[in-house]
């Protein structure tokens, strides 16, 4: 068993675990901590080579999974609802792959069942863009504010901006190279069918890095999955529209008839 990731939890009930993407870390669910605490066990964790979670050795979907895994294992072995953004939304694919029967729902945000070729020439001159900079000598707290700057949509929540980019600056460029090489190993398109947790597929009407219409076309491969997509957001919808995410989790939560009195509770 992998030793067990950091987290930080508010609430009680059953657990709702938030699963953060590549420039994240536990803190960037703090909307979602505060809001779900009334009838949950809201937790985030921190990926391992996130804050205070050591990095695996040899990064792997399948390593990921277990480390979330061993998370549910500690909060009481399931089954979890689980709310995965970009790189945390594949490891949540992967989860559900791999432990379906720890699974009491899945909400999937801005993320996608697959990123192509591990070594195509896209994929290739992806990965020199993004870490080009860093080769070049920039830290990730010199880059952060460029990088969130191009995954907001419209008007986004200043203070979402200001806590992306405080995460964002905080990753080890180490974990940032790795986890950006990971990412574009992850294929799990036909694993898609057989999810047969109650799954929301959140998408942001302004993502450029998970379009809604792949994740229109994965929502319409997962059996009953919900398809919601939120009106000017871009790539990560959580900060940048709380309310507006918070709501439609919620909403979808509330709908199979999940936590203490969840249909009694306003979003906050």
């Amino acid at each position: 068993m992998s030793a067990v990731p950091a987290y930080l939890e508010r609430g009680a009930g059953e657990a709702l675990l938030f699963l953060h993407g590549i420039g994240g870390g536990k803190e960037c669910w703090g909307p979602q901590l505060e809001a779900f605490a009334d009838g949950y066990r809201a937790v985030a964790w921190d990926m391992p080579g996130y804050g205070e979670t050591p990095a695996l050795a040899e990064p792997s979907f399948a390593a990921l999974a277990e480390a979330v895994g061993a998370l549910v294992e500690h909060l009481g072995g399931g089954p979890v609802h689980l709310v995965g953004h970009s790189l945390g939304g594949m490891v949540a694919q992967e989860f559900a792959a791999r432990h379906p029967e720890r699974l009491r729902s899945l909400v999937l945000s801005g993320t996608s069942p697959a990123f192509g070729r591990a070594h195509g020439d896209w994929q290739k001159k992806f990965i020199a863009a993004r870490l080009g900079p860093l080769d070049a000598g920039h830290t990730m707290a010199e880059l952060a504010a460029g990088i969130v700057a191009g995954l907001v949509g419209e008007a986004p929540d200043p203070a979402g901006v200001v806590l992306a980019v405080d995460c964002m600056s905080r990753v080890p460029p180490e974990t940032y190279r790795a986890m950006m090489r990971l990412l574009v190993t992850f294929d799990r398109r036909e694993a898609l069918a057989r999810i047969a947790a109650p799954t929301l597929v959140l998408a942001g009407e302004r993502d450029d890095n998970a379009a809604p219409k792949v994740m229109a076309r994965m929502a319409e491969r997962i059996p009953g999955a919900r398809y919601a997509c939120l009106a000017g957001a871009g790539h990560i919808a959580n900060l940048e529209q709380p309310a507006a995410f918070n709501a439609s989790v919620r909403t979808f939560l509330d709908e199979l008839g999940a936590g203490a009195q969840a249909g009694a509770r306003a979003v906050t």
